[in-house]
């Protein structure tokens, strides 16, 4: 089959990389930014951060600032330095393997939500932007995954009908319940982080499967 007949299209945060990276790097900006502005000193900072991180997250800033005393009107700045850093990240060698093994015979994709312009610093960090063909920044076209809009400009800007393309992510809702909507085939990353059953076509616990089970379950569509 033609390479351009067919896609795999990827989530990006905890299906190609662990996104605890990326916070960790986050913290580390803000942890040098208390130590430059405020007279925090980085270490602590960066441990306090990661500590709330594992107690109480979507509260580490806040509980950082009432630690160290700072005024509330500092977390906005905060908010901004995580948003604006340029990320320190590797893409794992699992994913490079598995993009790099796609590229020979399918076209690849990613729809990621989140800001885009967070977004693409992650894309251009991991250096994902050399590795596949077409990248949508879902939130920048309505709402974002699991509205069907992304999905769809995925298949277009990679000139593969949404009934040849794989989508490959870790969320039921976004991404699975997403890409089903569309009439796409699913693989589902499962991090053990769902509390429910996931109805997708295969569920795997790593990408190193993906190449091949994207082979057979696009063949089935095209023998059907």
């Amino acid at each position: 089959m033609p390479r351009d007949a067919r896609a795999v299209i990827f989530d990006l945060d905890d299906t190609l990389y662990p996104i605890r990276r990326f916070v960790l790097s986050g913290f580390a900006a803000v942890a040098h930014h208390l130590e430059q502005n405020c007279g925090v000193d980085r270490h602590e900072a960066f441990r306090v951060l990661v500590g709330a991180w594992r107690a109480e997250r979507g509260r580490e800033l806040q509980m950082c600032q009432k630690r160290f005393g700072l005024a509330p009107a500092v977390i906005p700045a905060l908010v901004d330095v995580i948003r604006g850093h340029s990320p320190n990240l590797r893409l794992p060698r699992e994913s490079r393997e598995v993009l790099e093994r796609l590229r020979h015979r399918w076209r690849i994709g990613i729809v990621t939500n989140g800001m885009s312009h967070v977004q693409a610093r992650k894309i251009r960090a991991l250096g994902l932007d050399e590795l596949v063909d077409a990248i949508v920044y879902a939130t920048d076209l309505g709402p974002g995954k699991p509205d069907p809009v992304p999905f769809l400009e995925a298949a277009m800007r990679l000139n593969t009908p949404a009934s040849h393309s794989v989508f490959v992510g870790d969320d039921p809702r976004c991404d699975i319940e997403g890409a089903m909507r569309v009439g796409m085939r699913t693989i589902f990353v499962d991090r053990g982080t769902s509390d429910r059953s996931v109805d997708c076509d295969a569920t795997v616990i790593s990408i190193a499967a993906v190449p091949e089970i994207a082979e057979e379950l696009v063949r089935e569509r095209l023998s059907a």
